[in-house]
């Protein structure tokens, strides 16, 4: 069973993000705002869980949140202000979409920005520790996933209805033999060297 952080704060939200380490797509980031009461032993660390557990709860999350919000951060931001900045302002925007001012703010790892002059702490596997930031990893996970499958429809060749973006041995083999697209990180290493020489 996880946590709140500290029953004090009335409203809490946990902080997370998801698709930092892909190569292609936006990083993407949620906030959760649950009861002080709210229990469920089922919400954890997004990757401990499976792909149809982490859709079952993404819709118990979004029914039983006080409020919850995405956000998503293009490639092209990515690329400007590199993917710590774009991580910190996807958590940034998906707080600003919370329809409840939380009054303390969990983030999930060991780098934030202040915003607004809210009170914040990072956790380092905080998702692991705390149902608020949990329940952010499914969201932004889930969310995340369902917007690369989407673009899966328009760039089939670079197999993101499987990989979601990650750097797999056939994502790069396609990046090698199709070259980039748009959703594409150019700031990213696509390639290691000794792909960049393969005769696909």
């Amino acid at each position: 069973m996880l946590y709140y952080y500290d029953n004090h704060n009335k409203y809490e939200a946990g902080c997370d993000e998801a698709g930092r380490g892909c190569l292609a797509g936006p990083v993407t980031a949620a906030a959760v705002i649950f009861d002080g009461n709210y229990k469920n032993k089922w919400i954890k660390d997004s990757k401990k869980l499976n792909e149809n557990n982490r859709n079952e709860l993404r819709i118990e999350i979004e029914q039983a949140a006080l409020s919850w919000s995405v956000a998503f951060v293009d490639s092209k931001s990515i690329d400007k202000i590199n993917i710590l900045n774009a991580s910190i302002l996807a958590m940034h925007q998906a707080i600003d979409n919370l329809q409840i001012t939380p009054d303390f703010i969990l983030v999930d790892g060991n780098r934030f920005k202040p915003y607004n002059n809210i009170p914040y702490q990072t956790i380092i596997k905080g998702d692991g520790k705390y149902m608020s930031i949990a329940a952010a990893s499914i969201l932004a996970k889930t969310h995340r996933d369902e917007y690369m499958m989407a673009l899966h429809q328009k760039f089939p060749q670079y197999d993101w209805l499987n990989n979601k973006g990650y750097p797999t041995k056939k994502h790069r083999e396609a990046i090698a033999r199709y070259g980039t697209c748009i959703h594409h990180r150019k700031s990213f290493n696509l390639l290691p060297p000794e792909q960049l020489k393969l005769d696909l």
